[in-house]
């Protein structure tokens, strides 16, 4: 298993990768950078659209533009002019954007965009996850679930009964029974709980971004762990790919076979060393992998 840089300018916080099955381009989110990213493997080509405020989350919609959750709620960019335009706001309260901003984001396969938040400071688990979908009067945002402070990890299974969602500074991830016909969720509960970071204790990170592949199992970024898990069903580690960035930050399948594992990470408020090392803090990686990723779910217009 060899892994790869990109020879790509480091984000400051790079999130949110997926790769475009038509366009056969990667894209992800450089929070921090205030940017949309993409970059096409066969020309070597790199793409910069910024953004108003922070781009958390971002997906591929059926008309052809991107949609995005910045800081207040979700918008629409259409990546040939640049141009941005909201399809909602995030009601405030309880979401209150001096304080909240969207996180960690994706697709369902009935074409809704669920997306979590993150608090600052985290004085209390005032994070929540929202629902945004198409309708015949416009788009509709529905609160679905809270007590979080960092949302992250959403994550789908390949049967469409199972909802993952974590809380990254809990380092805990708790699951759903999800229903796509209505695009409910009921029956929350942990499913894998991590240590916690104790001096002079070895220390494995913090759950962040993830992606699962056709047999259901959980692929997640452990954020100051240096590495990615893959995670069976049951919870019980089958894999640990080591990394040589402290902080990744989320993951993604792409290329023709979706066997490629993409996975961005953070450079911002990093040590110096991390970010003039051989490998800087904030690259983005790929290696191949023997399994088979889910293809990216397109937002319904």
């Amino acid at each position: 298993m060899t892994l790869q840089i990109l020879p790509i300018e480091p984000s400051e916080l790079g999130e949110s990768p997926w790769w475009h099955p038509v366009e056969k381009r990667l894209y992800w989110c450089d929070i921090e950078g205030f940017s949309l990213r993409a970059w096409d493997p066969a020309s070597g080509q790199h793409w910069t659209w910024k953004t108003p405020s922070e781009p958390a989350c971002c997906a591929p919609a059926t008309d052809g533009k991107i949609v995005i959750g910045l800081r207040d709620g979700f918008y629409r960019l259409d990546p040939a002019t640049g141009h941005f335009d909201r399809l909602a706001r995030l009601p405030n309260p309880p979401h209150d954007p001096t304080r909240l901003r969207l996180n960690d984001g994706r697709c369902d396969t009935a074409g809704r965009f669920w997306a979590g938040s993150m608090v600052t400071p985290r004085t209390a688990p005032d994070a929540a996850l929202w629902r945004l979908q198409a309708s015949d009067h416009g788009h509709v945002l529905d609160q679905m679930a809270g007590e979080n402070f960092t949302a992250n990890g959403l994550a789908f299974s390949p049967d469409n009964r199972t909802m993952y969602w974590s809380n990254t500074p809990e380092h805990r991830i708790d699951r759903f029974d999800f229903d796509v016909a209505t695009g409910t969720i009921t029956n929350r509960r942990p499913w894998v709980q991590f240590d916690r970071k104790v001096d002079g204790q070895p220390y494995g990170g913090r759950p962040d971004g993830a992606a699962v592949d056709v047999d259901g199992n959980y692929w997640v970024a452990m954020y100051e762990g240096a590495c990615v898990l893959q995670l069976s069903p049951a919870g019980t580690v089958l894999q640990r790919i080591a990394l040589p960035v402290q902080c990744p930050t989320m993951v993604c399948f792409g290329e023709e076979d979706l066997q490629t594992l993409y996975i961005t990470s953070a450079r911002k408020g990093r040590p110096v060393g991390e970010q003039e090392a051989a490998v800087p803090a904030g690259s983005l990686l790929k290696v191949h992998v023997e399994c088979q990723g889910l293809s990216v779910n397109f937002f319904k217009c």
